[in-house]
């Protein structure tokens, strides 16, 4: 006796369930959800006692699965809040599809990010999405509420947590297939990324102070703004914002206009000052002033 294989799509909604993760039905070929809107609410299964949203409607019941696609090809969205999840999705520049284009793609900015901290690039389940960039799956940590973020750990890199979704391998859409490239265990969240993604703290009183510097004074004062900077940097921004505000000072170190060393305390001190580790201080402040030091051009020519 022969059974008919159970359609792809169909497979891929019962497999994320497997996995505990609540799914949601998006259009087919497309990445919005399939389901109603409050306008349009009938009021019966699910809103029965009142419109519930598409996050409070996402199921890992089998049987309302298999209901929900046997009717069209519905996509595959992972509602990641309910699912105890936090995905990672490094997305790729807008219109540049290659390696080549100006502007780096998250998954080239995320191993930076993960350099500049001293972290090794974690090994989790990824999958590859349509446009060629990659959502990495993490556990989140128990008593642990995340909400979704867009560019707080850099440029194209957003995260999906209470609040969001991801389309789940097997989706199709006219710009390709979501295909796991690591089937790896789903990793917990690590320390390091939780810290740059809890909801921000309360800021610290009082004025910013670092340690007195020489130099010229065009040095002087390019350094005094940027630590400025950093010390009003969003927490989720603050490890970017100490990265730039410091490739921008690097020039004067090549120039001779001010010591590395009293470069690297001032912006070491306005990095732990707004909650930065000393080991991420240290290491941001290193990468950013290397890379502008070596980058550097003449005097007359900057």
């Amino acid at each position: 006796m022969t059974h008919e294989p159970r359609p792809a799509l169909l497979r891929a909604a019962l497999d994320a369930a497997e996995h505990g993760w609540a799914v949601i039905p998006l259009r087919p070929g497309d990445k919005r959800p399939a389901l109603h809107g409050k306008s349009s609410c009938p009021g019966i299964g699910d809103c029965a006692g009142g419109h519930h949203k598409w996050e409070q409607r996402a199921t890992t019941d089998p049987d309302r699965i298999r209901t929900a696609w046997s009717t069209l090809p519905f996509n595959v969205g992972i509602a990641t809040g309910p699912s105890g999840l936090v995905v990672v999705d490094l997305d790729m520049p807008k219109g540049q599809g290659n390696s080549n284009a100006d502007t780096p793609c998250g998954v080239t900015t995320f191993q930076a990010l993960c350099e500049r901290t001293g972290h090794p690039v974690p090994t989790t389940r990824t999958v590859r999405t349509a446009s060629g960039g990659q959502h990495l799956y993490f556990t989140t940590p128990v008593a642990v509420r995340l909400s979704n973020t867009a560019g707080a750990l850099g440029q194209l890199i957003d995260t999906r947590a209470h609040g969001g979704y991801v389309v789940g391998a097997g989706s199709v859409t006219p710009a390709g297939r979501y295909q796991v490239t690591d089937p790896a265990p789903v990793a917990v969240l690590p320390e390091w990324l939780l810290g740059l993604l809890k909801p921000e703290t309360p800021r610290r009183a009082g004025p910013l102070r670092f340690p007195a510097v020489s130099g010229t004074r065009a040095a002087q004062a390019a350094l005094e703004r940027e630590c400025a900077v950093v010390d009003r940097a969003p927490d989720k921004q603050r490890n970017n914002t100490l990265n730039r505000c410091a490739f921008k000072v690097g020039r004067f170190v090549a120039w001779g206009d001010i010591p590395r060393h009293e470069v690297e305390a001032a912006f070491q001190a306005a990095g732990e000052a707004r909650g930065l580790t000393v080991a991420e201080c240290r290491a941001t402040i290193r990468s950013a002033l290397d890379c502008s030091i070596r980058k550097a051009r003449p005097r007359d020519a900057a």
